[in-house]
């Protein structure tokens, strides 16, 4: 497997992992959503950016559920 169709298949993975979490959001506050799009957002956009790694995609969940916690203030 090349590293592109590597980088690919993980992201599709950990989208897929993320819109299945968020089926047991229904009793989730706002903000409380928006901590869970933002790190499932990150996880993915991490883990592209950096080439597939797993640190790229907790670093981007990290950094994802902080923006949209802080966005969930609003």
């Amino acid at each position: 497997m090349t590293t592109h169709t590597s980088v690919r298949c993980v992201s599709i993975a950990i989208l897929g992992l993320s819109a299945l979490s968020l089926t047991g959001c229904a009793g989730m506050s706002q903000r409380s959503k928006d901590t869970a799009v933002g790190a499932g957002l990150g996880a993915v956009a991490g883990s592209v950016i950096t080439g597939g790694t797993t640190a790229g995609a907790i670093g981007g969940a990290v950094i994802g559920g902080v923006i949209g916690h802080e966005n969930g203030k609003r």
